[in-house]
C-alpha cells in the first residue's frame, strides 16, 4: 500500500514539475508582452473546494490581466500528498510561487526552514489586523512575524447524518453525547445500513480528534498540546476506547472523504464526522457537488459530546523563499486577503471569511450556523489540519492510527500517542 503511495506521489511529482518547466514565466510580473505565470499550489480539486479556488482565480485574473493563474493542485484529502510533493520542490529550490498551508503549527516547520517571508508588512499595507479576528493573527505569528494569509475560517467538529435513515432507525434526532451517539449507530446497524462512513486513514484521524475532544472537554484537548501533557493517563485511555467502539460501527474505507460523505447524502450511510468543507459538496449543483437539498438528503449538528465548542482550522497561503513569480505571488495574496475574493471564494468551499466584515448575507443554511458559533463558541485547534501540531507529530499520530485501524489495539495506540507528544511537544 505504501509503494502503491509513493508511486503516486512520484507520478504526481513529475506531472506538476514538467506542467511548471513548461508554463513557468519567470520575472516580476509585470511588463513585457507574454503573460506571466503564477504557480499556486494546493490541494483543492475536489467538487466545492475547486469551485471555490477558482471563483476566486476568475477575481485574480480580472485584476491582473498581465498575469496568468497556473493551478498547480494535487487530488487528496488534507493534504497529505501534496505536502510530500511540496517538501520535495522545496528541498530541489524550485518552489511555486504561494503554496497553501493550515495556519498555526503545521507551518512552523517551513518557517523554522527559512523557506518562508515574512509578510508583516504585506499585513500593514493591507490593514489586515484590523479585519482578522486576534485569536487568528496570534496563531499565524511567529516571533513577532506573520507567514501566511488566511482566506477561510472552517470547522473540524461537525458530525453530517441522513434524516431519512435516522428516522427509519427510531433515532430521533443527532445524538448529543457519545454513549447516544453509540446507541444509534447500533440502532442503524440493526436496519442493515452503514453506521458511519469513514474515507482514507486521514479520515479516521479526524475522528479520532473529535472523541478526544468530545471525551476530555475543551480545556483537557487543548492540554493534549501543552509541555508535559500526559498522553497515559486513564482519560485519554477512556476516550480511546470509546474510539475502538465508534470504529467498530465503521463502513468499508472510501477512497477519500468526499465518498465516504456521499454515502450519507444518497441514503447509503447515517453519519459522518467531517469538517465544514463537506457543506459546500452536499450543497452545490451537480456540474461542482452533489445537488442535495439540506434538512431533507442531509442534516449536521456539532459532533456529539462536543457542542459548544468550534473546533477550528484555517486554509491559507504563503509566500515561499525564491519563489520564481514574487510579484506574482503578492499579488494572489493580496486577493486571497480581500473581502471580494474572500466572499466568492468561502460560500463555495463550505467555509466562513477568515475577515470579520465580509457580507454576512451570503453566508446562510450551515454557513449561518457556522458564523454564530464561531462569534460565540470555546475554541479546540484541529489535529488533523495543522492548528495543534506540527508535521512531524501529525505524521507519527497518523501512522499509529493505521497501525490502529488493522490491529484494534488501545493500549498500543496509547503508547504511540504518547510518546508522539513526548517528542513533539514543546
Amino acid at each position: 500500500m505504501r509503494r502503491r503511495w509513493l508511486a503516486t506521489v512520484a507520478i504526481t511529482m513529475a506531472g506538476v514539475l514538467g506542467l511548471a518547466a513548461c508554463g513557468s514565466g519567470g520575472g516580476d510580473g509585470g511588463g513585457g508582452d507574454a503573460k506571466k505565470q503564477v504557480e499556486v499550489f494546493s490541494w483543492w480539486t475536489g467538487p466545492g473546494e475547486a469551485d471555490g479556488l477558482q471563483a476566486m482565480r476568475k477575481i485574480f485574473e480580472a485584476k491582473n490581466p498581465n498575469l496568468t493563474f497556473f493551478d498547480a493542485a494535487v487530488a487528496g484529502g488534507s493534504g497529505d500528498k501534496a505536502k510530500a510533493l511540496l517538501q520535495s520542490k522545496l528541498q530541489a529550490d524550485t518552489p511555486p510561487d504561494t503554496f497553501q498551508g493550515h495556519a498555526g503549527a503545521e507551518l512552523q516547520g517551513y518557517i523554522k526552514a527559512g523557506d518562508l517571508e515574512d509578510l508583516t508588512s504585506l499585513y500593514d499595507e493591507l490593514k489586515l489586523k484590523d479585519v482578522f479576528p486576534a485569536q487568528l493573527v496570534e496563531q499565524i505569528t511567529l516571533d513577532g512575524k506573520i507567514y501566511s494569509v488566511p482566506v477561510n475560517i472552517h470547522r473540524s467538529n461537525v458530525l453530517w447524518f441522513n434524516p431519512t435513515v435516522l428516522k427509519d432507525a427510531g433515532v430521533a434526532g443527532a445524538p448529543k453525547t457519545l454513549e447516544e451517539f453509540v446507541a444509534a449507530l447500533e440502532k442503524v446497524k440493526a436496519k442493515g445500513k452503514v453506521p458511519l462512513s469513514i474515507g482514507s486513514e486521514w479520515t479516521v484521524t479526524h475522528l479520532l480528534e473529535n472523541v478526544l475532544l468530545a471525551s476530555l472537554g475543551t480545556d483537557g484537548y487543548n492540554a493534549l498540546f501543552k509541555p508535559g501533557a500526559d498522553w497515559s493517563g486513564p482519560q485519554v485511555t477512556k476516550a480511546l476506547e470509546s474510539f475502538k467502539t465508534i470504529m467498530s460501527y465503521a463502513g468499508d474505507p472510501q477512497d477519500d472523504w468526499q465518498p465516504a460523505a456521499k454515502q450519507v447524502a444518497d441514503g447509503e450511510a447515517a453519519f459522518n464526522i467531517m469538517g465544514d468543507w463537506a457543506y459546500g459538496y452536499f450543497h452545490n449543483p451537480p456540474d461542482g457537488g452533489l445537488g442535495k437539498t439540506s434538512k431533507t438528503d442531509f442534516d449536521w449538528a456539532p459532533a456529539p459530546g462536543t457542542e459548544g465548542t468550534y473546533m477550528w482550522l484555517s486554509d491559507s497561503f504563503t509566500l515561499p523563499q525564491g519563489a520564481k513569480n514574487r510579484d506574482g505571488a503578492l499579488a494572489w495574496l493580496k486577493v486571497a486577503a480581500s473581502k471580494e475574493g474572500q466572499d466568492a471564494f468561502n460560500p463555495k468551499k463550505g467555509s466562513i471569511p477568515a475577515r470579520k466584515d465580509a457580507d454576512q448575507s451570503l453566508y446562510t443554511d450551515y454557513l449561518a450556523d457556522a458564523l454564530k458559533d464561531w462569534s460565540s463558541n470555546k475554541l479546540a485547534g484541529s489535529i488533523q489540519h495543522g492548528v495543534s501540531v506540527n508535521q512531524t507529530w501529525l505524521a507519527s499520530i497518523n501512522e499509529a492510527v493505521g497501525l490502529f485501524i488493522a490491529s484494534k489495539d488501545v493500549a498500543a495506540l496509547q503508547r504511540a500517542l504518547a510518546d508522539a507528544a513526548k517528542a513533539n511537544a514543546q
